[in-house]
């Protein structure tokens, strides 16, 4: 019953995490977006007290359950190990703890993290590995099955749905996910649970504390016959049945091999008297070696249903058709500005905040409704989102970055606080400027700028009178629809440049 306790809540906390990163309609959030606030570490970042307590009484009291049901990363290892257990029964086998690289890993990420090097250290924080997941390979799926959708309701003269851009925001990123999938593929096919007892940091965390909670998985010797058939599927390799110890810093409490054990001598619940149970051992020891070998019993496994999000790890990049206008003339795309101080969003309050606490788990990245924020490629600051406007600009009415953010990278603030706050300022550009190089003028940034930051002027230049744009920076608030609908290509005329720290307009 415990086992299947485990295996419903992991199901429900694995989707609805799944659907905040793919859902790009910002419907998920609404009802599930605490799911990604009680992730451990972008709790400890936001300095959610609350809920870094909770989740740790919850280890002192269940042990590793965090593991084995909030954390997605975890759960998603769970799928990987079934399938393989499915192709071979009995995998496991106990190995001691590899506590110099667990600490090792875990020093090394608290220093990355000192030194404002988030984006390096996210590489191995579990939900935010499992966010890129999420976010580089199963949201195309998701939005190519709604593109879908939106063409067959609108040959039904329907719009229920609506399409939407498929894209990669990030070459880099998405390498880093598929690489991250196939090493926890394998990791979790051969050995189960390796990468959460020798790489993760918050499993090293949550271990420490879990050798001192109250219910624990012990070992009745008296009913043990030492077949190994728990150690054989425990995930974990923390279950030493020769000796009848279990490392209860390594164990998540997938209760795998209370199932399987045929004598019962494994349960649940607070954990009994050593001693005593080693005179009982040795005194039950002659009657138990004539025991016959236990068989393995059949998979009874509530996950099938879980099979399918596994084999999600395919990805292909959308070719582009070339985009002409009106069948005369070739569109040419536009290319990222390369600025000189990035854009943050509304809400991170300053770049060093935001890089400070930004676990780089692309949940904001994958929200965004106006396609603006995309993972930097900044090798110091590698996955944490930025802000460009090729495909859209940030709008004044928008806060939903700072809704889903669970970190606090980016505090919530209303609207009316976004539309005064000024994360940069726009600067013109004369030499790719349609205005001055044509006879036809433009005027098109003045009259998209939101903020009315933006007049037409005229002025000489070489020899010419033109009215070309220019910026009140006062009123400028850098929300980038200028140079989102700036015609010049590839390089706009006119474009925003980051501030360190953002000010009130």
């Amino acid at each position: 019953m415990l086992r299947k306790i485990r295996i419903s809540l992991a199901a429900v906390m694995l989707i609805g995490i799944t659907w905040l990163f793919v859902d790009f309609t910002g419907l998920a959030h609404t009802w599930l977006g605490w799911m990604a606030k009680i992730q451990f570490l972008p709790a400890a970042l936001a300095l959610n007290l609350l809920v870094v307590v909770a989740l740790l009484v919850i280890t002192l009291v269940l042990g590793r359950a965090y593991c084995s049901i909030i954390c997605p990363l975890g759960v998603m290892q769970d799928i990987f190990g079934w399938l393989g257990k499915r192709q071979k029964k009995n995998r496991y086998t106990y190995s001691p703890a590899k506590t110099w690289l667990r600490w090792g890993v875990l020093l090394v990420f608290v220093v990355l993290m000192l030194l404002g090097l988030g984006g390096i250290a996210s590489i191995v924080a579990p939900y935010s590995a499992y966010g890129r997941i999420a976010q580089s390979l199963l949201q195309p799926l998701w939005e190519w099955g709604n593109n879908l959708c939106a063409f067959v309701a609108e040959r039904a003269d329907s719009y229920a749905f609506y399409s939407a851009d498929v894209w990669v925001r990030s070459l880099p990123v998405l390498i880093i996910a598929v690489v991250s999938l196939v090493v926890l593929a394998i990791l979790a096919w051969r050995g189960g649970r390796t990468y959460c007892n020798t790489i993760c940091p918050v499993g090293t965390v949550l271990g420490l504390v879990s050798r001192f909670s109250l219910l624990k998985i012990h070992v009745d010797a008296d009913k043990c016959n030492k077949c190994g058939l728990c150690a054989r599927n425990c995930k974990a390799s923390c279950i030493d049945f020769k000796n009848h110890k279990i490392d209860h810093s390594r164990c998540v409490d997938c209760m795998d091999c209370i199932d399987k054990c045929h004598k019962h001598a494994l349960s649940y619940g607070v954990a009994v008297n050593r001693s005593s149970q080693s005179t009982r051992s040795s005194q039950s020891s002659q009657s138990t070696q004539n025991s016959q070998s236990s068989q393995s019993s059949p998979q009874q496994s509530r996950r099938d249903f879980l099979t399918t999000t596994a084999l999600l790890g395919a990805v292909a990049l959308e070719s582009q058709a070339k985009k002409v206008d009106g069948g005369l003339a070739e569109i040419i795309d536009k290319k990222p500005y390369g600025r000189l101080t990035p854009i943050v969003p509304p809400g991170a309050l300053s770049i060093s905040n935001l890089h400070d606490r930004c676990t780089g788990c692309q949940l904001c990245v994958s929200e965004c409704p106006n396609n603006v924020l995309r993972p930097s490629t900044d090798i110091m600051h590698l996955m944490q989102p930025e802000s460009s406007f090729e495909r859209g600009y940030c709008r004044p009415e928008c806060t939903r970055c700072s809704e889903v953010c669970p970190a606090g990278a980016i505090l919530p603030i209303t609207r009316e606080e976004k539309s005064s706050t000024q994360v940069g300022h726009a600067v013109w550009q004369k030499d790719n400027c349609i205005a001055v190089n044509t006879d036809d003028g433009c005027g098109l940034c003045a009259r998209k700028c939101p903020a009315g930051a933006i007049e037409m002027i005229f002025t000489t230049i070489d020899g010419k009178s033109v009215i070309v744009p220019a910026v009140n920076e006062e009123l400028c608030i850098g929300c980038g629809a200028c140079e989102y609908y700036c015609p010049s290509r590839p390089v706009p005329a006119i474009h925003v440049e980051g501030h360190e720290v953002h000010k009130e307009v």
